[in-house]
């Protein structure tokens, strides 16, 4: 490229802005407009799912399909802020990845307000405090959230959504070199998550286990002989420098949410239903009860079981299958699995996570 050529791909540059701002505004008008007309809740989770697959399907590049879809959903992020800020609950405190989940999933312009539990998400949601709350359910590699499950099983919430975030993990600290570092603070499933690496470079120094990443991060941000194992957004937050990053053992580290709220979405097209059952005590019963799905048809993405807590030895499952509850398929399955199940609880349904 010469150089001058440089001003007038400039002088595009600014005319494309404009043409942009032009249209952002326009787009706003209208999603307001459609603020005003309808009733109920104004944020659709089925339809902004709809909006973004088709953006990155119509993508013609450079941009990837990631990069498109977090810049339209800032978009709808603002828009709806126009006509009603939402509130967000989500497990804190601030610089943890659920925030960055929560971000991840509505943009910057909601109020986000850290709460100091899963609990504390839970009935912030149920109290009306909050639109909708971000909680975490299962880490590829730890595995499930049991506090969530139960809560889940005994709340009136709906799952309405899901996100599933990238965990990177980073070791956080004033230090200049691992020789300095006498203690290293993370919650327990971040040190679980990264053992490995510690082995190897970090053997002799204590772990510590705290609440939160960022609690670790506050931490190591007062003691300069000590390291945090935490996300980007938390050596941020505290100031902390990234003395080795993406540590985590597994590369494919990833942990999922769900969005919880007061009603569950419609259907999107690419849809996920979550359920909570329990079977008679007697041979062949969770088989009997996992029938209804094959005799309709309807394909099961998990299964995972959790003591009932209503007496010994008894369990009750969770499940996902592929679909909305509104499916033909998926309904007639729910309603042959409602004659099956000693109990049947619907959790939502919701649109399959976006990238």
């Amino acid at each position: 490229m010469s150089e001058e050529e440089l001003p007038r791909l400039r002088g595009d540059i600014d005319r494309l802005d404009r043409e942009i701002l032009e249209r952002l505004s326009q787009r706003a008008s209208c999603a307001k407009r459609i603020g005003e007309i309808k009733r109920g809740p104004i944020y659709r989770p089925e339809r902004e799912a709809q909006v973004l697959r088709k953006i990155a399907e119509l993508n013609p590049g450079p941009l990837s399909g990631e990069a498109v879809q977090r810049i339209f959903r800032e978009i709808m992020s603002c828009c709806l802020a126009l006509e009603q800020p939402m509130k967000i609950a989500y497990l804190g405190p601030e610089g943890t990845f659920s925030e960055s989940a929560a971000r991840k999933h509505f943009g910057g312009a909601p109020d986000f307000q850290p709460q100091s539990s899963i609990d504390e998400v839970f009935h912030a949601v149920e109290a009306g405090g909050v639109a909708y709350g971000i909680v975490p359910v299962e880490n590829s590699t730890e595995g499930a959230v049991g506090r969530t499950l139960d809560l889940l099983l005994a709340s009136p919430a709906r799952i309405c959504g899901e996100v599933k975030l990238r965990i990177r993990q980073h070791l956080l600290t004033q230090a200049s070199s691992l020789d300095q570092i006498k203690r290293i603070y993370s919650h327990s499933q971040s040190l679980a998550q990264c053992q490995d690496w510690l082995a190897r470079h970090l053997a002799a120094a204590p772990r510590v286990s705290v609440a939160s990443n960022a609690e670790a991060a506050r931490m190591a941000a007062q003691d300069p002989e000590t390291a945090a194992i935490a996300g980007e957004a938390a050596g941020q937050l505290y100031g902390l420098a990234q003395l080795a990053s993406d540590i985590e053992d597994d590369p494919n580290n990833t942990t999922r949410f769900l969005v919880i709220g007061r009603h569950d979405a419609g259907p999107s097209g690419r849809d996920k239903t979550s359920l909570v059952c329990s079977a008679p005590n007697r041979p062949g019963a969770v088989f009997h009860l996992l029938e209804s799905f094959a005799k309709y048809g309807v394909s099961m993405s998990k299964l995972e079981s959790r003591p009932s807590k209503t007496g010994l030895w008894e369990y009750v499952f969770y499940v996902d299958v592929e679909g909305n509850r509104s499916d033909p398929s998926l309904a007639q399955a729910l309603t042959d699995l409602q004659d099956r199940a000693a109990f049947l609880k619907v959790l939502g349904s919701y649109p399959v996570a976006a990238l």
